[in-house]
């Protein structure tokens, strides 16, 4: 048993490329042929038999209108020339002959080809017609295309004769699978066989494709040659695409005769103008088929043509309106999931049904999502970044191991991947999975072996007995409407993210101009309310001043509003602070921190008289920042320190700072309360508080301000804690772009 299909070599497929099938300067001897130039009907070419077949001769050049024995054919010429119908089918009368004659225009003349008439009235196309019809009734009441084929095959072997009538059907590599057969039994079946594509070269496909019909009545006939043998009109040798009568390559004969059969006829099966399949007919001994069941048979294969046309799309049709349904379906719960990512793993069965998929992933830079039976993460990754590579923008293969080698390893979970990209410029994908489906193809030969070399020509393969391959590393291929399904999912993502993205972006627009018109408030407020509070309390103290000799209850009072008014206005000055750091340009420039940490020491010492602090000053790098700015934080991060340990007998505080690659990173450490981290998302927030206003004074701005200064300067902060034992306060200054000045630090 064969384990992997070797394709033919490259010089067998050059070989028969290269055979001139279209031109082979002869015809089959069970008729004559004659070219004429279609204005004064005169020979230009002629086969070699045409006066001993017709009984009439024409000689080179001469007109049929001169010839008494043709005047018949001549009149039913002209008239049919002038008529505009492209082919001609009659019998006439040649002397003494009744002869069939058909016709057709080419740039090289008309060719004209006459063939022996019917033997009887059931062979007429009169006569033919109500099988013709019957057949329609059938095939329109056929249950699938099984049926449909069945029936086919048997109404071509009733109307020709045949020993065996097969109806095969091509795949996308050009193999044909047998689908329907009828036989009398003196020629093997190969019923559910495989043929290979070799068998059939492209150029034999494309004239497949262009003419319908094609008989052979004997496989050891000898070919008539045409003389001339090159067209008077051209100087080149006759194309006989559209003859009836063209010889054969003598390939094709011996692969007759290698098959035990005698004679053929193969007609040809077009789905929206392609080679769908072939009807083919085989006898052990000579077949003749005259032209009008020949006629018969075409336009079997014709109507044939279009019901599986008809039903491929009823098919596709259904079967797309059943995915779209599932897309539906899916796109509304994704319109509302927090990303199209999460939405996609929430909503699995559906993500699955798309396609009809085992597996799926989702490959963005921010990860990979998957859901179903599917490869490990990296090498998911692996197969978008080769798809990316191929520039894919959609790809159904059943197969990845023939794009990627290393995709054998798992084979069991993915062996077909259909993946949609996302991004023009990253590795992003929808993929979806299918596993390994092991099968046995059962050939009708070896098709490792379609072609062999010997005697200076080409000779066909000898063998047709069953050969089985087994099939591995391969999936269920994804039909046209699962591929159409996930290319119309890419699509509506695409349209999903782009929304979001102008959603997004009309939002950021709103929330840009809400906190400019807060920023404004808050700073007109906070300004306005500065000297009130200024009043309230220079007032009170005066009023203390004056009476000396009020009750203990009524200088309490006046204390009491001195202290709110005090409050109110650090609180109405750390406003003013905070709303105008949107306003401020930030002027950067090399800061000092060692000085600076150093000042704000020296600031604090008048509130600090009587307190217990251990300082510990570590050698602090030059930051690159705006100056003022930056005291700020130092001083709003140190003031906290000396706060929050001020329950502490011993208290300690660490200023540290070191440098990084991109940036500068200090920190103020303290052994102060600490607070519960579970709480620290709140911690740099406006009025956030984590310990009671009646433990620890503060309006709950100096954090938020800390905050919102480091981001401005492109730096983080952050904070860690433990309960009782202290807090450690980090926070980062992007280092000086483009190098340093004489005295400063380079930049990374």
């Amino acid at each position: 048993m064969s384990e992997t299909l070797a394709p033919p070599t490259a010089v067998d497929l050059d070989a028969c490329a290269a055979e001139p099938i279209r031109i082979p300067g002869g015809i089959q001897p069970h008729g004559a042929l004659l070219v004429i130039d279609p204005k004064r009907l005169g020979r230009l070419q002629a086969s070699a038999n045409l006066a001993a077949f017709t009984g009439v001769t024409v000689e080179p050049g001469q007109s049929l209108l001169d010839i008494r024995e043709a005047s018949g054919l001549a009149q039913e010429l002209r008239r049919w020339l002038s008529s505009g119908e492209p082919a001609l089918l009659r019998t006439v009368s040649l002397g003494a002959r009744q002869l069939q004659v058909q016709g057709h225009l080419t740039g090289q003349g008309v060719i004209l080809e006459f063939e022996d008439p019917p033997r009887s009235e059931a062979e007429t196309l009169e006569g033919l017609y109500p099988r013709l019809r019957n057949f329609l009734e059938s095939i329109r009441a056929a249950s699938d295309l099984s049926a449909i084929a069945e029936a086919a095959v048997r109404e071509v072997r009733a109307l020709t004769g045949f020993d065996r009538v097969m109806l095969y059907a091509f795949d996308e590599k050009g193999d044909g699978t047998v689908l329907a057969e009828d036989g009398d039994g003196v020629l093997p079946s190969y019923r559910g066989q495989r043929f290979p594509a070799s068998d059939i070269p492209a150029q034999a496909r494309e004239l497949y494709r262009q003419n319908r019909i094609r008989l052979i009545p004997t496989a050891d006939y000898v070919p008539c040659p045409l003389e001339p043998a090159m067209s008077p009109v051209d100087g080149k040798p006759l194309d006989l695409s559209q003859a009836a009568l063209r010889s054969v390559s003598p390939v094709h004969l011996e692969y007759m005769r290698n098959m035990g059969t005698g004679s053929s006829m193969s007609v040809s099966i077009l789905v929206e103008g392609r080679l769908w399949g072939l009807i083919s007919g085989h006898s052990k001994a000579a077949r003749q088929v005259n032209p009008q069941v020949r006629t018969a048979c075409d336009i079997l294969g014709q109507i044939l043509s279009l019901q599986i046309e008809a039903r491929e799309q009823a098919d596709r049709t259904t079967d797309r309106l059943a995915l779209k349904e599932v897309e539906t379906d899916l796109l509304g719960r994704l319109a509302l999931a927090s990303t199209f990512q999460a939405g996609l793993v929430d909503n699995t069965d559906l993500w699955l049904g798309l396609t009809r998929a085992a597996g799926a992933a989702v490959v963005t830079e921010g990860g990979v999502r998957v859901a179903g039976l599917t490869p490990a993460p990296e090498e998911i990754r692996a197969i978008a970044q080769a798809l990316h590579e191929r520039g894919a923008d959609v790809a159904a293969l059943d197969s990845i191991a023939e794009v990627i080698p290393e995709a054998k390893a798992y084979a069991q979970l993915a062996s077909g991947v259909l993946a949609v990209s996302i991004s023009q410029l990253h590795p992003d994908f929808i993929l979806w999975f299918r596993p390994e489906l092991i099968r046995t193809i059962h050939w009708s030969g070896d098709p490792a072996k379609p072609m062999e070399a010997g005697s200076g020509r080409l000779h066909p393969r000898k063998s047709f007995e069953m050969w089985r391959e087994q099939v591995r590393l391969r999936s269920t291929p994804w039909t046209d409407s699962e591929v159409a399904s996930a290319t119309g999912f890419r699509n509506s993502i695409q349209n999903l993210v782009l929304r979001r993205a102008e959603e997004r972006a009309e939002l950021t627009s709103r929330l840009e101009q809400t906190n400019k018109e807060l920023e404004s408030f808050s700073y007109s407020i906070s300004h306005d309310l500065r000297a009130p509070f200024r009043h309230i309390v220079g007032y009170a103290e005066l009023l203390s001043d004056r009476a000396r000799d009020l009750d203990l209850t009524s200088k309490h009072y006046l204390q009491s509003i001195q202290d709110a008014a005090l409050s109110a206005g650090r609180l109405v000055d750390d406003l003013l602070n905070f709303s105008q750091l949107g306003r401020m340009s930030i002027a950067k420039d090399r800061v000092d921190m060692g000085k600076l940490v150093a000042e704000v020491r020296r600031a604090m010492e008048p509130d600090l008289a009587g307190r217990q602090i251990d300082w510990t000053i570590g050698k602090l790098p030059v930051a690159y920042g705006d100056a003022s700015m930056v005291r700020q934080v130092v001083h709003n991060l140190i003031e906290n320190a000396v706060k929050y340990t001020g329950g502490k007998p011993h208290a300690e505080i660490v200023v540290t700072g070191e440098e990084q690659d991109n940036a500068t990173v200090y920190t103020v450490r303290d052994n102060g309360v600490g607070f519960d981290m579970t709480y620290v998302g709140k911690l740099f927030g406006v009025f956030q508080r984590l310990h009671r206003q009646e433990d620890f004074e503060g309006t709950g701005i100096g954090l938020a301000l800390c905050k919102r200064i480091v981001e401005r300067h492109g730096g983080t902060i952050s904070a860690t804690s433990v309960l009782g034992e202290g807090t450690t306060f980090t926070f980062s200054l992007p280092k000086r772009p483009g190098g340093a000045r004489k005295g400063e630090i380079p930049s990374a």
